[in-house]
């Protein structure tokens, strides 16, 4: 688990705008303010445009608002060296981003060797981590193209707690698996979140996976937060458009709109 000493909330945006521009461009996030709890899944839930991978950029400051404050261990982002912030959070896309030249091995243990661990350190490390995710250890000399979609994304998720950083950002992470693997997946982090107890930002649109997955769900909507509720709050929330979102969610997968088997 994670246990940081520092009081408060593990991540916080006060009233932050982020425009394409600065001062005159348009505005991606209108006035957001939000805590991430220490040990939480936060999931920011939303339509494409609605502001998720912008607030998700804003943390490890790939991005920097255009105005108010965003703290990481209550110490504002302006307080802290970029490189280090970096190394103390892993990131987790969909592409999944692995060097394609670098065996499964040499993948995860990318971050711990720029810490300059010992290669022996670095050896159980890997091995470890492997067996978290649910790889087999002969896969560490393969290289990305050798792997099935899951397995990458697997190896994805294992570099980046490779030098067991205190957060996890995950952008739409297995978005581009297949039904099969991606329930399978799922249900791994799951568990694997259960026992580390990291705290995590994860970026979807599939209501599906935000209930399954969220500690509580930020709702988003044209770079504004809507609302944000426990799985339970949010599937019975009054909320117009919470409720405008389930909808949405339950006439995609209708039995209408399926068609025939």
């Amino acid at each position: 688990m994670n246990n940081s000493p520092h009081a408060g909330p593990a991540i916080e945006f006060r009233n932050v705008w982020y425009r394409i521009n600065n001062d005159d461009g348009t505005a991606l996030l209108r006035d957001l303010s939000l805590e991430v709890l220490r040990g939480e899944t936060l999931v920011l839930l939303g339509r494409s445009g609605s502001g998720k991978t912008t607030t998700l950029k804003l943390i490890n400051r790939l991005l920097t608002q255009s105005a108010g404050a965003i703290y990481v261990d209550g110490r504002s982002l302006d307080e802290w060296d970029v490189i280090r912030l970096r190394r103390m959070i892993g990131y987790v896309i969909q592409e999944v981003g692995l060097f394609p030249h670098f065996t499964v091995a040499r993948n995860i243990g990318v971050v711990p060797q720029i810490e300059g661990w010992s290669a022996d350190r670095i050896q159980h490390r890997v091995t470890e981590l492997l067996h978290l995710v649910g790889l087999e250890p002969q896969l560490v000399s393969r290289y990305p193209r050798e792997l099935s979609g899951g397995q990458r994304q697997r190896v994805g998720v294992a570099r980046a707690l490779a030098a067991d950083p205190s957060f996890l950002l995950m952008d739409e992470p297995f978005g581009a698996l297949d039904p099969i693997t991606r329930a399978e997946v799922q249900r791994e982090f799951l568990a694997l979140q259960r026992r580390l107890g990291k705290t995590v930002v994860f970026v979807t649109h599939d209501l599906r996976e935000a209930l399954l997955l969220g500690s509580r769900i930020a709702l988003m909507e044209s770079g504004q937060l809507v609302a944000t509720l426990t799985p339970d709050e949010f599937a019975n929330s009054t909320d117009p458009m919470v409720v405008a979102y389930v909808d949405a969610f339950k006439t995609e997968i209708s039995p209408a709109q399926r068609g025939p088997r």
